[in-house]
């Protein structure tokens, strides 16, 4: 399986996974570059996957679904209305021959969820590399429940955020801790990346 980055607005990814000529996004906040996307590299549409409500999370779907009428989209119930399977903590399902695992992660919203594919982890808000998304819902328990969810997960596991906060999260982390030498030695890295428009996830 392949995963590959969709750019939305300034700093949104729209994950694409691909296995041959088959394809799954996740999180679709706006249709355009999907769409392109998609025909660019002759793939077929199979499913979306939705981890909350917020509009560059879902903006696209509706859009997407008049090109992509007959395909599974797997949300939890704060995306009841654009689901086809409302999916929650503990449940499972099939892509791709491989099996998704769900995850409740809240804090960011009320009943966001996250996906484990293979070592692939798709986490919405919920964790970016070098923080937390907002904690929106004023619940920092189930913020700090969902961050206990995603450290027991193997060290091997790719994180797939839904936005390119990387560097915006290690500056604010270096205020805290300057001295912190992974933080200095992982900034310069991502400098980097970021001045080549690299992204800076996995």
């Amino acid at each position: 399986m392949e995963i590959n980055p969709v750019k939305a607005f300034s700093d949104n990814y729209i994950w694409v996974m691909e296995e041959g000529t088959e394809a799954v996004i996740v999180d679709p906040g706006e249709a355009e570059g999907v769409l392109h996307y998609l025909e660019e590299q002759k793939l077929n549409l199979t499913a979306i996957l939705l981890t909350h409500k917020h509009d560059d999370h879902i903006g696209g779907v509706k859009e997407i679904l008049e090109k992509y009428p007959d395909i599974l989209i797997y949300g939890p119930t704060e995306t009841a209305d654009l689901n086809t399977q409302i999916v929650a903590e503990g449940d499972k399902f099939e892509l791709f021959g491989k099996t998704v695992a769900v995850f409740k992660t809240a804090g960011h919203t009320e009943e966001h969820i996250s996906f484990l594919i293979d070592d692939a982890l798709f986490s919405g808000d919920a964790l970016f590399s070098g923080g937390c998304g907002r904690v929106f819902t004023g619940d920092y328990q189930a913020q700090y429940d969902a961050l206990q969810k995603f450290n027991q997960l193997d060290d091997q596991v790719k994180v797939y955020a839904g936005n390119e906060y990387t560097q915006t999260n290690l500056r604010f982390a270096m205020s805290e801790t300057p001295t912190n030498p992974d933080i200095v030695a992982t900034l310069h890295a991502v400098n980097e990346k970021r001045a080549l428009e690299l992204p800076t996830l996995p």
